[in-house]
């Protein structure tokens, strides 16, 4: 019969409560943001195109990857395991959710945002209204990713030695690790169309708008007789909201997957002793410290909304991510004795009962620390940025130059962080350590991604006040909001990359652990010449990854700019007489990233199932490895050196350089560094870490089935 989870239901549903009040929270969010006043007439109509474009994208794209999604759910409950198409299904319909809501909330609350600017004239009453909106998509990541993964865990358990196979084949599989898998993968495919699409249409359109105003016709940014102006706002929400969230809720996901199977890995093997009741533990405590990270984050923002808030905001929100933290910390040690305390132990957990907390707490304090490095070398009040727009001064190449140079130099600090963490880990709570380190880190992704979604929403504010002609007093505490929204963004990216480095080193123990025989010691080879070859591939992929996602954007970009142009030449337009067609740019934007984000998105699915089944499990780790290898520093890399080239244009913008305000030689060398940026950061950077956490929860799905079928021996 296995080992038996019923003495786990009671904490299954103790965290379902927490997981329900944490979905009141955000309907009350929702809801309150709703009800607040949108402002003028012309704010009331610009709001509403952004939101009916917003949401017209999102229905275009579900419709594809519903279609995929129900081929792929059929091929694993015919195939693989009966109630894996379902599982699957669940996954992609929670990320669904999460896209959906945080978009609404953020199209709702950006022009709300601009108009508590223009009542109030108070930068604190608005960065409330900001971080209610944000928090409504923060909360709901942890919250829908948890609530699938527990629906999952209450319907059928996990019986570490149950067998199951698919409807039409006999091809034995574990059903428990089979659910749990395709239930991450299901939000994984859905992150991945989300962040390619959403990353074309929101750079296509920022870059071509800015190619227009600020370099063709010599316009304000977002002057709103730019047609593609608009389609710019809108994609800020696609990509840095709907993406946003799909992507994090899938880290989150995935981490909690890889502990739950590295788990009973452990126990079914043999190697390390681990006993039934221990077994149990290592199972529930996961999901305990996903519920008390979550517990941290209401608290925190909440502290975050009730208390007055001054000029400086940036204090303000990082306090919220403080308070979310230190909970996470006290409440995950309480979960750590309570689970851990009084039960017979593994030899891997040298320091006790503690041992697992102390993983989570390197994972905290290292998802900390790679966004404080982060906000280094990309906030203008520091000195990288600084430097770089005084390299404005000297011309286009002493700027890209400078931001390569910026972005190379930020990828070794996080990466020492992540190996650190990764190593003591290992040390202290062996395998299942480096899963929980993963997890911890991304134990209060409810608080880091609301505070993230303050970036977009306050750049959407600024953008509205800009185009919708109000008041000076209000563009400066926009403006204000926006640079700060510019560092939480840079940061919410760095945690992202930081976190895809620990999910996807946690999958691959996961995965090395699934293919290895009982009894045997889990091993991959990388001194094998199929390991090697394999990481060749690999690293070669992220490479051909990044140019595609570039070449796709950059042609978008440059068709809409020409179609923006055209516009602008139609008579009334610059004169601001007649409104230019902006669905019809809108539109474009759309068309061009649903055609183009097919490709990238089935490569990264593809590319272990063919290496699989062709030359087996060692060949699919070493391409994990490699990709892994590649894409962790040159997506921070591309994150940083991008955020420090953005940051360094408004630098510029901001009167900050004496001498080269917006207009000067300087500022248009910044902006041709910002647009070699925006592809970095918000398409490039973003997608990768994303790539490779999709090829290692495919990997790990079908693990067991390379091992088995294999052309090539």
């Amino acid at each position: 019969m296995g080992v038996e989870l019923m003495d786990s239901s009671v904490i299954w549903y103790a965290v379902l409560a927490v997981v329900v009040v944490a979905l009141v929270f955000v309907l009350f969010n929702f809801n309150k943001v709703k009800k607040m006043k949108e402002g003028n007439d012309e704010m009331v109509e610009m709001a509403g195109i952004i939101r009916s474009g917003a949401g017209t994208f999102l229905k275009a794209e579900f419709k594809v990857i519903a279609i995929i999604g129900v081929i792929i759910a059929l091929v694993f409950s015919l195939f693989v395991e009966t109630t894996s198409g379902i599982t699957f299904l669940l996954g992609g319909l929670m990320s669904s959710l999460v896209c959906i809501i945080g978009m609404k909330s953020a199209t709702y609350a950006n022009v709300r945002t601009a108009n508590k600017a223009r009542e109030s004239l108070s930068i604190g009453d608005t960065v409330k209204v900001a971080l209610s909106g944000g928090s409504v998509s923060g909360i709901a990541v942890q919250a829908f990713g948890m609530l699938g993964l527990l629906l999952v865990l209450i319907i059928w358990g996990v019986d570490p030695h149950a067998t199951g196979h698919g409807l039409v084949a006999n091809l034995e599989c574990n059903p428990s690790i089979m659910r749990i898998t395709t239930y991450s993968l299901g939000c994984s495919i859905v992150a991945m169309f989300n962040r390619v699409a959403g990353g074309n249409y929101t750079k296509a359109a920022d870059i071509s708008s800015d190619i227009l105003a600020k370099i063709r016709h010599d316009m304000p940014e977002d002057d709103s007789r730019v047609p593609n102006v608009i389609a710019d706002f809108i994609g800020d929400n696609v990509n840095d909201i709907a993406g946003n969230c799909s992507d994090l809720l899938e880290s989150f996901v995935a981490t909690i997957a890889a502990s739950i199977m590295i788990a009973v890995t452990l126990f079914i093997n043999g190697i390390v002793n681990v006993s039934d009741e221990t077994f149990i533990r290592m199972i529930i405590f996961p999901v305990i410290l996903a519920g008390v990270g979550l517990i941290g984050c209401l608290i925190g923002l909440s502290y975050a909304f009730v208390r007055k808030m001054g000029d400086d905001p940036s204090r303000e929100l990082n306090l919220a991510t403080w308070i979310s933290a230190g909970i996470t910390v006290i409440l995950g040690l309480a979960a750590s004795y309570m689970m851990f305390g009084n039960v017979p132990l593994y030899e891997d957990m040298v320091c006790g009962w503690i041992s697992p907390w102390i993983s989570s707490i390197l994972g905290i304090v290292s998802g900390i620390a790679i966004g404080s490095i982060t906000e280094y070398y990309t906030s203008d009040k520091y000195k990288p940025t600084k430097k770089l727009a005084e390299m404005a001064i000297e011309g286009e190449a002493f700027v890209i130059t400078k931001g390569d140079a910026i972005g190379s130099r930020s990828t070794l600090l996080p990466i020492l962080i992540i190996v650190i963490a990764l190593f003591i880990s290992g040390k202290i709570s062996g395998t299942y350590g480096i899963a929980i380190s993963a997890l911890g880190m991304l134990s209060f992704v409810g608080a880091t991604v609301s505070i993230d979604a303050f970036g977009p929403i306050a750049d959407n504010a600024g953008g509205l006040a800009e185009s919708c002609h109000l008041e000076h007093k209000v563009r400066i505490i926009t403006d204000k909001l926006d640079s700060v929204g510019n560092t939480t963004a840079a940061i919410g990216k760095g945690f992202a990359i930081g976190s895809a480095a620990f999910a996807a080193v946690s999958l691959i123990v996961a995965y090395v652990g699934n293919y290895t025989a009982k009894g045997e010691e889990p091993v991959l080879n990388i001194a094998s010449f199929i390991v090697v070859a394999g990481g060749l591939i690999g690293g070669a992929l992220i490479e051909y990854f990044s140019a595609m996602l570039t070449d796709n954007t950059i042609e978008s970009a440059k068709l809409m700019a020409d179609e923006g142009d055209k516009m602008l030449s139609t008579p009334g337009v610059l004169e601001g007489k007649v409104k230019p067609d902006y669905n019809k740019l809108i539109g474009m934007a759309a068309n061009q990233a649903l055609k183009k984000m097919v490709v990238p998105s089935v490569l990264a699915l593809c590319i272990p199932v063919i290496g699989g089944f062709v030359f087996g499990v060692q060949f699919v780790g070493g391409i994990l490895i490699g990709a892994t290898i590649v894409a962790i520093p040159r997506a921070l890399f591309m994150g940083n050196s991008g955020g420090a080239f953005d940051n360094a244009k408004k630098y510029i913008e901001s009167e900050a350089l004496e001498g080269h305000g917006k207009g000067s030689a300087a500022h248009k060398a910044a902006v041709t560094g910002d647009t070699v940026g925006d592809t970095r950061k918000d398409v490039v950077g973003v997608a990768l870490d994303i790539f490779i956490k999709s090829m290692s929860t495919v990997a790990n799905t079908l693990a067991s089935l390379f091992s088995t079928i294999t052309l090539i021996h």
